[in-house]
């Protein structure tokens, strides 16, 4: 495979993920990612598995999940270009917590945990990067209560909005059992809401285009609590 070539220091810039980082952080980290390509489907690490690196999302999408004891796969985060996952095996854990894996084809920047312990050992790229982790932390918490506080209706359509943005016609790649588990439901349950959805001509799904109805979202949004 050729060599890829990305512009690690553009994404950091312009990542809300990393928002609030200073300029020097931003170039000191992007100076050591290593880009690497994965497949669809492929695994990226397994929960379980002795860590080496964390990693931040160029382009794709990856999924973090847990398995349960019964053998279901618990959807943790879908993540999103310019965020970072895998951070735990720097400061607490030698193993992987959760397992990653590509739902599309994407490109990955990894750090090894040498690189980052050095860049670690400056005071003032060591207190932005923990205040990162910390909003992190904050939204992981957030999103307990979005499982618990809300309809699955509400939880497709925030999961929209938050992985797309606030649009009218969508090109999805991902596939409806994976939005299933990211919103946290079952892939029969999310077909009969789709079903529901379209008779009520609030959605239009064919192939990989989504598209809502005229004004959709000033209604939604009117709603929200």
């Amino acid at each position: 495979m050729a060599p890829t070539r990305f512009d690690a220091h553009e994404l950091l810039k312009h990542s809300d993920f990393f928002r609030g980082i200073s300029e020097r952080s931003i170039r000191s980290l992007a100076a050591v990612c290593i880009p690497k390509r994965v497949d669809k489907r492929s695994l990226v690490f397994l929960e379980g598995q002795e860590g080496h690196s964390m990693y931040i999302l160029a382009e794709g999408a990856v999924q973090l999940h847990k398995t349960a004891s019964d053998g279901r796969q618990i959807v943790i985060k879908t993540i999103q270009a310019g965020e970072i996952f895998g951070e735990v095996v720097l400061f607490e854990e030698n193993e992987y917590p959760v397992s990653a894996v590509a739902l599309e084809d994407s490109l990955l920047l990894r750090l090894s945990r040498q690189q980052m312990d050095c860049l670690l050992l400056s005071d003032g790229f060591r207190r932005e990067f923990i205040g990162m982790l910390m909003r992190k932390q904050r939204y992981l918490a957030d999103r307990i209560l979005y499982l618990t506080g809300h309809e699955v209706q509400e939880r497709f359509f925030f999961f929209l909005r938050e992985q797309f943005g606030r649009r009218r016609k969508y090109r999805i790649s991902l596939s409806k059992k994976d939005i299933a588990a990211a919103i946290g439901t079952i892939p029969e349950t999310f077909s009969r809401l789709l079903l529901r959805l379209k008779e009520e001509g609030k959605i239009r799904w064919e192939g990989e285009t989504l598209e809502l109805a005229e004004g959709f979202w000033k209604e939604f949004e009117r709603r929200e609590p």
